[in-house]
């Protein structure tokens, strides 16, 4: 390859109104992200009782919400904005890059909280035990870590690959998938990469969040009182609403072929999970309310009413 190429965001062939729509709204969620999931952690950091490892892997998953949504959603704004598609070949990589890792690694934390959840309620009187403030730090480190392993084998074989001097990237960002599509050579080497690293990657965690609850559901079925039950079980909750939506999503967006699906599916991709993660954790969890309560007293009407 003699000359890098440039690469022209696909985005929304749409009109000036329509635009301007998308930016509006594109950037109030962005902003709805940013907001709830800097107050998880900040209740999170600011109230002991929630120093716990279910809101120290809900913190890790705030955080990478915030980089996830970073990552993408400030190009299409931009691009809403100045009506200018083309990214640079470095730019593009790199989005690409981080994507691959922080899309990966939420894979690691939502198996690292199903982890926690088959702990507290299997194993209620040895969890303390099991799930150790150094047990919680090493998982959260090999959820962070791992992931940039695969993204940097995934990043050399794309190097290797060729294109066009100007490419157009069907979606509105630089997605493994959508760059695949574009090349001008045989990427089936890439192909059996990504099927093995998704066994590793996907399959495994996922399978491992299912034995999770199926086990969980197990111990909650012998719990005689159906008040007991209910409020064991609604403890998961949260964390099985997020995993069904990231998974799902994920699922869909690398199984369906049309491009205007695939924008669709995408941008579900990319921002429910992080725009529901302070809904269900936050409006929707106890601790969390009365940890709001506690740090803003003053704001007990308004949160009544929204809670």
């Amino acid at each position: 390859m003699t000359s890098e190429p440039t690469f022209y965001i696909f985005a929304f062939p749409i009109s000036e109104n329509q635009r301007i729509i998308i930016l509006t709204t594109v950037l109030l969620i962005y902003l709805f992200i940013l907001s709830g999931n800097l107050l998880i952690i900040s209740l999170i950091c600011l109230e002991p009782r929630l120093h716990t490892p279910m809101y120290f892997f809900l913190a890790n998953l705030s955080t990478l919400d915030i980089l996830y949504v970073s990552t993408t959603l400030p190009k299409l704004i931009y691009v809403c904005h100045t009506g200018d598609h083309v990214m640079s070949y470095i730019s593009c990589m790199a989005q690409m890059y981080v994507h691959i890792i922080l899309a990966d690694t939420e894979c690691f934390l939502l198996t690292s909280m199903a982890i926690d959840r088959y702990v507290a309620i299997c194993f209620p009187l040895h969890y303390s035990l099991i799930m150790s403030k150094q047990v919680c730090v090493v998982l959260a480190f090999l959820s962070w870590v791992m992931p940039s392993i695969n993204a940097s084998i995934l990043d050399c074989f794309m190097y290797k690959i060729t294109y066009f001097n100007l490419v157009d990237v069907k979606n509105f960002f630089c997605d493994l998938k959508a760059l695949m599509n574009a090349s001008t050579r045989d990427t089936s080497f890439l192909n059996t990469y990504i099927i093995v690293s998704a066994m590793f990657l996907g399959v495994i965690p996922s399978c491992m969040i299912l034995a999770s609850y199926v086990r969980i559901i197990h111990t909650v079925l012998k719990i005689k009182s159906s008040a007991g039950r209910w409020k064991t079980f609604s403890s998961c909750s949260s964390h099985i609403t997020i995993v069904v939506l990231f998974f799902g999503s994920a699922m869909s967006l690398y199984l369906l072929n049309s491009v205007e699906e695939d924008v669709v599916l995408s941008i579900m991709y990319v921002t429910l999970v992080p725009m529901l993660n302070p809904l269900v954790y936050s409006f929707r969890n106890m601790d969390m309310i009365r940890a709001i309560r506690r740090i803003f007293p003053g704001q007990n009407k308004i949160i009544h009413k929204i809670c």
